[in-house]
C-alpha cells in the first residue's frame, strides 16, 4: 500500500477561500493525495488566553463556515483529492457527514476527547488521530479505548512541538504505536525539512501529514513554519521511488547486468 501524503493547509488561508484554493492546485501539483483543514466555531471556544492575546480573532477570521466548507469539498474533488479535516465538536460532525466525508482528524489536544472519538467511529469509515503530547500511561489509555474500532483508525505519531528539531522527532515511536494497537500507523510531521518524512517513509508509515502554505510571509505562525510546495513535492518524489525500489525486489539480478560477466576473471591465471 502507497504511503498517503496529506497535505495541512489547516487554518493557513485565513478564512480566504481564493487564498485556499490557491494552496490546494500548488499541493495537488506537488503530487499529494490529500489535503487537510480545521473544522471550529469560535461560538464553542473555551475562555483562556487567547481571549486577550489576540488568538481568538484570529480564529474567528480563519474559521470555515458550512459554505466555505462545501467550496473546498468541491474544489477537492474537481481537483480529484481526497478532502479531510480536523474535527474539534461533535456538533459539527452532522455537517461534514452531510458534505460528503467519509474520514475524519483528530488532532492531538482532542486525542483524550473520548466522546468525539466515539461520535467519529460511528460517522466515519476512516478516523486519524494525532498522538502528539500524550504521557505513556495517557497513549496507553487511548490504545485501549480505540482496539474495538482498530480496523477503521490511523495512529499518527506526532511530537506536539512546532517547529520540531530533527533529534526530537522520535520515530521509532511511530512502531511502538503499531505493536501496541495493531493499527495502521503514520507520521504527523513538525520538523522543517524532508529528513524525516523520508525515514518514517522508509519505516512503513501508511500516512505522511506535513504543514503545508504557498508564501512563508503570509499572517500567523502556521504560515511562518510550514513548508514549501519544492519540499512537499520533495516528499512526494521520495514516496514514489521508495514504492518502486520496495515492489522490485528480487534476488535475480537485472537483465543488463549480463555485460558485467566479461569482467569475471580478467585478472585470474587461466588453468
Amino acid at each position: 500500500m502507497q504511503c498517503k501524503i496529506v497535505a495541512e493547509i489547516g487554518w493557513n488561508h485565513m478564512g480566504d477561500i481564493s487564498l485556499a484554493k490557491k494552496m490546494i492546485d500548488a499541493a495537488h501539483l506537488s503530487g499529494v493525495d490529500c489535503i487537510k483543514f480545521q473544522t471550529w466555531s469560535v461560538e464553542d471556544l473555551q475562555p483562556g488566553t487567547w481571549d486577550e492575546d489576540g488568538r481568538k480573532e484570529i480564529y474567528k477570521k480563519a474559521e470555515l463556515t458550512r459554505d466555505k466548507h462545501k467550496k473546498l469539498f468541491d474544489y477537492c474533488v474537481e481537483k480529484n483529492i481526497q478532502f479531510l479535516t480536523s474535527v474539534f465538536n461533535v456538533r459539527h460532525i452532522a455537517m461534514l457527514r452531510a458534505l460528503g466525508c467519509n474520514q475524519i482528524k483528530i488532532a492531538s489536544c482532542e486525542s483524550l476527547n473520548f466522546d468525539l472519538l466515539s461520535a467519529c467511529f460511528e460517522a466515519f469509515g476512516r478516523v486519524y488521530i494525532s498522538t502528539g503530547g500524550l504521557t505513556s500511561l495517557e497513549c496507553l489509555s487511548l490504545l485501549d479505548f480505540i482496539k474495538p474500532h482498530s480496523d477503521k483508525t490511523t495512529l499518527l505519531h506526532c511530537v506536539s512541538l512546532y517547529p520540531c528539531a530533527d533529534e526530537k522527532s522520535n520515530i521509532e515511536r511511530m512502531h511502538m504505536l503499531k505493536s501496541l494497537s495493531g493499527c495502521e500507523v503514520g507520521y504527523s510531521d513538525h520538523t522543517a525539512g524532508c529528513f524525516i518524512p523520508y525515514m518514517a517513509i522508509a519505516k512503513g508509515a501508511a500516512v505522511i501529514e506535513k504543514h503545508f502554505t504557498i508564501d512563508n510571509d503570509l499572517p500567523g505562525r502556521d504560515n511562518k513554519n510550514a513548508c514549501l510546495p519544492d519540499v512537499l513535492k520533495q516528499i512526494c518524489d521520495f514516496r514514489d521511488l521508495h514504492e518502486t525500489l520496495v515492489e522490485n525486489t528480487t534476488l535475480e539480478r537485472n537483465t543488463e547486468e549480463v555485460a558485467f560477466e566479461e569482467f569475471r576473471g580478467r585478472w585470474t591465471q587461466k588453468k
